[in-house]
């Protein structure tokens, strides 16, 4: 399996030889560093922990600076469950891993909504808007029922939206740049700009 952590930039456009326009988002991947190896003789399963980004040293407590030592200070520390291979503490990553046309799946971090009512959050309708509904339009409406007296579990209520991990699979390697570090996706990735995701082939 290829893996890479990598900061959303933003999306753009590509056109092809024939013109043809591809939606792609642009993920800025800069080197990653192995920092640990995970045993299943030791860890009880098989991954590696891979650093990303860079910490000022007055923000690193002891507990990470031991963990890390001598590799450097990070920012985003992240578990990709694969089979190591040959891979060994202190390796180096970068999208010169990843090749034209991969199949990669993405992970990263929704947008965060706030609390939403049922309209925005679960698509309902709302109540009709005459006939006296003037102050219950996006209401959810009755949620009760005589037996068993209490709200059933899975109940589309309002509540928190967004701010939730989420994998999006089946996007395809468009372009890469490895001088500064870019990997171009075809299609939409999670979260905002800015937001760290990871990347790995499916």
């Amino acid at each position: 399996m290829k893996f890479i952590l990598g900061k959303k930039m933003g999306m753009s456009q590509i056109y092809d030889d024939k013109g043809d326009v591809t939606p792609v988002t642009v993920i800025e991947a800069e080197t990653n560093t192995v920092v640990q190896i995970r045993t299943k003789e030791k860890d009880k399963y098989e991954g590696v922990q891979v650093g990303f980004g860079k910490r000022k040293e007055k923000n690193v407590t002891k507990a990470q600076k031991g963990h890390t030592k001598d590799l450097g200070t990070f920012k985003v520390l992240k578990e990709f469950r694969t089979t190591p291979g040959e891979l060994k503490r202190g390796d180096k990553l970068n999208v010169s891993l990843f090749a034209v046309g991969d199949l990669v799946k993405v992970t990263g971090m929704t947008k965060g909504k706030g609390f939403q009512g049922v309209v925005k959050r679960h698509g309902f309708s709302g109540m009709p808007a005459s006939h006296g509904h003037h102050s219950v339009m996006r209401h959810a409406g009755s949620i009760g029922q005589r037996f068993p007296q209490h709200t059933l579990k899975g109940m589309r209520m309002p509540g928190r939206m967004g701010n939730d991990k989420f994998t999006v699979r089946g996007l395809r390697v468009v372009a890469i740049d490895e001088e500064k570090g870019l990997l171009a996706v075809k299609g939409a990735v999670p979260g905002n700009n800015g937001g760290v995701v990871m990347v790995q082939t499916q």
